[in-house]
């Protein structure tokens, strides 16, 4: 009990090696759930829940190989690609999911890294959002010191880069950037001072040793990610990844208890893959210290739970979100809607 009291009073650490973190998978469930709750508990309301809406503004056509994308122009996913979306368009999601309960509002654009053409169109949508009161956030790609600096002058509260699994398994997921790229874009996303949003995907076939891997580089980096989404892998037929072994249930919920633990300030959040989790799996990553999710039936192409499922369950869990409305309209219908009038 010692040990375990020790963990949960620990302030934010840099320098986690990698048989500490193995030993927090190894320690038996009822104990790491305890230790992740009472870190939670330490720094955070424990029913409360950070709610995104994430957006896709460019679709498809991608030239990265990453396995479990559906947006790669490598793969056959039968996926329709779409332009950069109008700024008309996009505020007019956004304002949708502001009215859906999201406080954060995320826009990816499928793109090795953005061209100043293109990026210019989208600090015109950041500054948008931004006056409709809600953060935001953007995933583009790798970034240069110039383009992140015009993001952070936008006023952009968050970026998304993905380190997606350890720096070992990182050639068997994606062989057309380097890890260092990816190291490269959040430093310069913290060099420019905006806030980082960074995490991975479970269920690729990678071992606990990976997952121990890509969260010991992430607690290690000099600043913490604000934000540390933990991803299920959502498998599209026609990516290399499709037909993967699904991960155990206990062992997701595990990566969201250590995650807890090592980033104790951060917002830990139950991303993609919702859809494949029954409501007590849910449950228990919540337990575990996940307090940030994202609303709304689609992220970028894949299936999300649809905003009344969320709001059932927050409701039989006593969970509270920001602005979460007492009647909640389909943020993914009102989108679609906002979407092709704007573009008509």
């Amino acid at each position: 009990m010692t040990q375990l009291n020790e963990l949960i009073v620990a302030e934010p650490r840099h320098d986690w090696t990698a048989p500490e973190v193995q030993a927090l998978f190894d320690l038996p469930f009822n104990d790491l759930m305890f230790v992740a709750q009472s870190v939670h508990r330490r720094h955070f309301d424990a029913n409360a829940v950070q709610i995104s809406t994430l957006l896709s503004i460019k679709t498809g056509a991608c030239p990265e190989d990453c396995a479990y994308c559906p947006q790669s122009v490598r793969y056959n996913t039968e996926l329709e690609t779409e332009k950069l979306l109008a700024l008309d368009a996009v505020l007019a999601a956004a304002q949708c999911a502001k009215a859906a309960g999201a406080t954060r509002f995320c826009m990816g654009a499928a793109w090795r890294n953005p061209k100043d053409k293109d990026l210019d169109k989208v600090i015109d949508m950041i500054v948008g959002v931004r006056s409709l009161g809600m953060e935001t956030c953007v995933t583009l790609g790798m970034l240069t010191d110039s383009q992140a600096k015009r993001l952070a002058t936008a006023g952009l509260d968050y970026y998304n880069h993905n380190l997606d699994t350890s720096e070992t398994y990182y050639e068997e997921i994606i062989t057309t950037r380097t890890y260092k790229d990816r190291l490269d874009t959040l430093a310069r996303v913290r060099e420019a001072g905006i806030n980082v949003c960074c995490g991975g995907i479970i269920g690729m076939g990678e071992s606990v040793s990976d997952r121990v891997g890509m969260l010991v580089t992430l607690a290690n980096l000099p600043q913490h990610p604000e934000s540390v989404p933990i991803n299920e892998l959502v498998q599209v037929p026609g990516t290399p990844l499709h037909g993967a072994e699904k991960p155990d249930s206990f062992d997701f919920v595990r990566v969201i208890a250590v995650a807890r633990i090592l980033f104790p300030l951060a917002h830990v959040r139950l991303s993609a893959g919702r859809t494949q989790m029954n409501d007590e799996m849910q449950s228990l990553c919540f337990l575990a210290g996940a307090n940030s999710i994202f609303y709304g039936d689609k992220l970028l192409t894949t299936d999300n739970p649809s905003e009344n499922q969320d709001y059932v369950l927050f409701r039989r869990l006593g969970l509270n979100a920001e602005t979460l409305p007492e009647a909640v309209t389909t943020a993914h219908e009102c989108i679609s809607k906002a979407t092709h009038q704007a573009m008509a």
